[in-house]
């Protein structure tokens, strides 16, 4: 009884996005429908950053819509609740008074609404062209950067939620380790410059740092997209391992999450209860 409360089977939707919502929206939809036919087990669909519309800052404003109320929002409630699963909504760009968020909303099984959270951390970056090709993106020259950390309830489990840069932070997912999270999820567009050098890096450092499981979830790559995602959606479990991984194109990962590797993982390697933060207070007081 105790392996069955400890599991959690997921999916992983590296889906591709095209320049129509309806068509994205209905995509997602129909994917999530099918696996959970073929897998009855199926308890939470994960869903990329922008997987409902382009990400570029000149797409933010024409694809923006309400959060909860919007069509796309209203779409994964149905499907929640159709399904009786959680569904971690990717991200959408959400309009509220005026400004624009990068927004992940998160679905119960009954399809409440149970929480948003806005992108913390804006992909403001220059990296130089000999670097793996550079990249040049601004979303703070659009967007609004979000102003609260999001753990949600999905069975047992605390799930901590970030938006592809946030996992850059290693403060945030130190906050929800401490907040009792034994997995952190971030619906991540990593680009292709950025992909090769850090994507595994940052995933396997926060699931060591913290000793739990890190779950990542990117479109597919579009290579004639103005943003070109790197894909290789992935789970990195409590001890930093790769359990799976996409490769670039449209591909779908299910798998069981044993929560009962975190509190091995934490029994035989006691970090946590190890922290000098005697020694870290004084250290930062005095800076």
């Amino acid at each position: 009884l105790s392996r069955i409360l400890a599991g959690l089977t997921i999916a992983l939707l590296q889906l591709p996005v095209g320049p129509d919502v309806s068509v994205n929206v209905g995509r997602a939809v129909e994917a999530v429908t099918k696996l959970k036919a073929d897998n009855p087990k199926l308890q939470l669909a994960v869903l990329p950053e922008s997987f409902n519309a382009p990400y570029g800052q000149e797409h933010f404003p024409k694809f923006a819509e309400a959060v909860p109320q919007g069509s796309t929002c209203q779409a994964l409630s149905s499907l929640a609740r159709k399904l009786g699963i959680h569904i971690i909504g990717g991200s959408i760009v959400e309009r509220d008074a005026g400004k624009l968020y990068n927004t992940c909303t998160v679905w119960g099984p009954d399809g409440s609404f149970l929480a948003k959270h806005r992108k913390i951390h804006l992909f403001t970056m220059h990296i130089e062209p000999e670097n793996a090709g550079g990249v040049l993106f601004d979303e703070g020259a659009v967007l609004t950067a979000g102003s609260e950390v999001t753990v949600v309830q999905i069975g047992r489990q605390k799930v901590g939620i970030g938006i592809c840069h946030d996992k850059r932070f290693e403060e945030l997912a130190r906050i929800y380790r401490n907040m009792g999270c034994s997995m952190l999820v971030y619906p991540s567009a990593f680009c292709i410059c950025q992909g090769p050098m850090h994507w595994e890096l940052l995933q396997r450092a926060r699931a060591t740092d913290n000793q739990l499981f890190v779950v990542t979830c990117s479109p597919a790559r579009d290579n004639m997209s103005g943003y070109v995602a790197y894909g290789h959606s992935m789970i990195v479990n409590p001890w930093a391992q790769v359990q799976r991984e996409a490769g670039e194109g449209r591909e779908f990962i299910v798998e069981e999450i044993d929560f009962d590797m975190v509190d091995q993982v934490r029994r035989q390697i006691p970090i946590y209860g190890q922290r000098r933060t005697d020694v870290y207070a004084k250290a930062t007081s005095a800076l």
